[in-house]
Parts: C-alpha cells; structure tokens; sequence
C-alpha cells in the first residue's frame, strides 16, 4: 500500500478545508516572514549581538578540572617543600614536597611538572597564573565561585553570561554546550541560567555512543517535522499572549526550534570521519573512542568551529569518586594527567594550526589548588587550598609565555598580584570585547553582573 506524503502547503490546506485550523493559523504558516513581523516576540534571544568594543575572542574553550588540582604539583615548583619533605612545620603539620620534578620548557622557561609534558610543550602560548585565589575552600562554594561568582548564592553561569550578552553564531545549535561525562561538584548549577532567560542554560552532552538524547530525527522528512513545529509554534505564541514576562515560556518556544536545528546540526559535530589520522594522533585519540577527555577536546573544538560561543570541557566525575580530588593518593595523578595532558596541548596546537587560535580563547582552570602540608610525615594526599592556585589563558590576544603573580616559598599565601575569581572571569569578559560593569541584568530589583561589585581586567595577561 503507498503511503501520501504531502507536502507542507497541501497539507495545512487540507487541513484549512476541513475546518481543523484557523484561518489566522494558514495566513501565519503561508506566510511566514509577515507572521514573524506581527509576532509577540519576533526578537531571537540567540541572535548574535555586538559586543561593547571590538574582541580578540569570537569564542571560548574552557576546561574545567573538578576536585581541586595541586598547584605546588602541576605549575608552581616549590624547592622548598622538597628539601624539607617530611619535616616538621608546627605541632600540626609537616611539610609535603612534590613526588615529580619540574622542568623549564620552551623559549620562556616556564617551569612545568612532569605531570604534564604536553602542556609544557606549547607553554610559550600560555600565560599562567600562580596567584588564584577562590572565595571559598569548599567544593561546592569554590565551584560555583569560579563559575558564576559567588559562593553562597545560586547565580548564572558565566556560558550563560556569555550567551546572554553575545548571542550565537550557529542557530541550529545553543550558544553554551557543557560536554561533562559525569556531575562535577555542585552539578548542573555549574552550567544553570539561574535569573537569566532559560535559554541561556548549558546544553550538557554526555560522551558516548549518544551524546545528545533524541539527537537524530524521527521521520525522514525533515519538511513534514517542520510543518509540524510551525503549527506547534503558532499555537504556543498564541499562549504567550499577555505572558510576554515568562521567561520560561519564552525559552520552551525557543527550545522546540533549536532542537530542531540540533538535529540537523549535531550529528555532523558527533561524525569524526572526516578528521584525519594526524589529527587523531595529535589528540591521542584512538578511532571509535567517544568517551575520553580526548575525544571532548576534538569535539570541543568542532564545536567552536561551528559558532559555538562557549564551550566547556569538564575532566571528573564527583558520583564515581574519579577526580582531582586527591586527600589521600597523590599517586592517582599519574593516571589523571595523562588522561588530559596530550588533548589539551594537541587542542592548542590543533586551534593554531587553522588559525582558530588568534580569536580562541582557551581557559584552564580548577576550583582551588592543595595544600603544601600534611598532617603526619609520609601522607599520600593534600588538602583543600583556596588561598592561592593555579590557572592559565591561551589564545585570543592573551600574551603567551608569560606568568603573571606568584606564591610565597611554600605555596600557602600569595606573594604578590592576587588575581580573584572575580579578577578572572573580568578579563575572560573583557577578551570577548564585553566590559564586565556593563554587562547586567534586572533581577528582583536590582542590577546584577557576573563579577558582583567585584572584578579588574588582568591587562598584564593581555599581549
């Protein structure tokens, strides 16, 4: 038996005749572009928007390192510590040196630890901060610090900042895409919209055989899916009538069409086929592998070559206990950085190549560095240390092969030039041409912004 597949004119036509729709609804839906003018709300709230003076940054990578990763191991040597390993500080603590050795790299010299040899490879790109201070040495608190600016209160994320204030390039996918295989601390607040328009929300993909739910379309007929939308679309903007307030309802509207963009854009970005051997290779990936931080650095930046505006790239997951968070075993570093090492600097070399890099900006960084003491001589781990901590910028009009701030000897205090969270999303901002003061939204009465009534560009970061 043939199946009549109609197309989209002929069946809202049939549908007129049998008196199933309105005539409102078959002028909106033969005449889409008049439809769009009389609309409630015709504005896209994903639209590209300009940016309030000319960017180095068209888009951002950051990667983001949960359970608090060891400075005093990593990008700050400590002499110190290690020629008094084990000795005693105080009645409550001893002194922990590094288990790796550090090693200068590149024209600038930059010290890196052998934990991370690929980084250190590509630090001339780099400028490394060695004076982070978080707001808060809790997990939770210092996650959702770095992310959105406080420590106590639920506050939008810094991706939907972005996508607040910038909009998209690409409409058929979100401007803020999460690629997280597990919850990091303070789980999807990382990625909220909180009081700003719910389409501003990370998109989470999940790595694996399926990264988007529902990602591939249900009928082969992509005309017959979209009349579908249309009719849904008229009805729903119908609703919003005398609801134009709703954020939410706004946002649900919206999110109907770009799921429907998705599923004509993401399978592409999921498709790896046309990435080359050398490519692969450069990341470490091995063909057919979905799940590692490797394959999150590739897609991570097929992402950004498609319009993308924030992207970020989580290393961790809190539910299985496989993270940065090392109060015992230090030694889990061996495994932990040669998962990320080789993606991140094949990432940054990857971007230069095709010349993505100039107006990239690629941002490492964790919730808070550990602790340069342990409580008994021989402790595997170190704990919390929010005083002071590492993190680094790449890209983007960022001056490479530099290192801006520093910590006293043991690693515990800043020395000189603390850089706050606040300091740092400011200059993050400021690289996509947003001034981090003008950058607000009204909420319950009062002006909100990213940094709080906090904040400064790092201009010593900018080349």
């Amino acid at each position: 038996m043939s199946v009549l597949h109609p197309n989209r004119r002929q069946m809202i036509r049939s549908l007129a005749a049998g008196g199933l729709i309105l005539p409102g609804l078959l002028s909106e839906m033969l005449a889409p572009e008049q439809a769009l003018a009389e609309s409630v709300d015709a504005a896209d709230p994903l639209a590209p928007r300009p940016s309030h003076f000319p960017a180095k940054a068209k888009r951002v990578i950051f990667l983001f390192m949960t359970g608090g990763v060891s400075h005093v191991d990593t990008f700050d040597p400590k002499p110190y510590l290690t020629e008094h390993h084990d000795e005693r500080r105080n009645k409550h603590a001893y002194y922990k040196g590094s288990d790796w050795e550090f090693r200068p790299y590149g024209e600038s010299g930059i010290e890196v630890s052998d934990l991370f040899p690929h980084i250190g490879s590509v630090i001339d790109d780099i400028a490394l901060v060695r004076s982070m201070k978080n707001i808060n040495g809790d997990h939770f608190g210092a996650t959702i610090g770095i992310h959105t600016g406080s420590a106590t209160f639920n506050r939008p994320s810094i991706g939907s900042w972005v996508s607040y204030g910038l909009g998209s390039y690409n409409q058929n996918l979100p401007a803020f895409m999460v690629i997280s295989p597990g919850l990091p601390y303070a789980g999807g607040q990382v990625w909220g919209s909180d009081f700003l328009p719910v389409v501003h929300q990370g998109t989470r993909i999940v790595p694996g055989a399926e990264p988007i739910a529902n990602m591939h379309r249900r009928t082969r007929s992509g005309e017959l899916q979209r009349t579908e939308l249309d009719m849904l679309e008229y009805f729903n903007r119908q609703h919003l009538v005398g609801r134009e307030a709703d954020t939410n309802l706004a946002a649900r509207i919206k999110s109907f069409e770009t799921a429907f963009g998705m599923q004509a854009a993401a399978p592409e970005v999921f498709d790896l086929s046309d990435e080359s051997s050398a490519t692969l290779e450069l990341y470490g990936l091995e063909e057919g592998d979905t799940s590692s931080f490797a394959w999150q650095c590739l897609v991570g930046r097929r992402l950004a070559e498609r319009g993308v505006r924030f992207v970020e790239l989580i290393d961790g997951d809190t539910s299985v206990d496989k993270n940065w968070d090392s109060h015992a075993h230090m030694s889990d570093y061996n495994q932990l950085a040669k998962n990320v090492d080789r993606p991140i600097a094949g990432l940054i070399k990857d971007l230069k190549q095709r010349g993505m890099l100039d107006d990239t900006l690629v941002v490492w960084t964790t919730e808070f560095g550990r602790g340069p003491f342990a409580s008994a001589p021989g402790a595997g781990g170190r704990g919390h240390h929010a005083q002071v901590y590492c993190s680094w910028l790449a890209g983007a009009g960022i001056q490479g092969g530099t290192v801006y701030g520093s910590s006293d000897e043991l690693g515990d205090l800043v020395a000189e030039n603390a850089v706050s969270v606040h300091d740092f999303q400011a200059t993050i901002l400021h690289q996509l041409g947003i001034d981090h003061e003008r950058l607000t939204y009204r909420h319950a009465g009062r002006d909100y912004r990213l940094t709080d009534v906090h904040g400064r560009v790092v201009r010593e970061l900018l080349a």
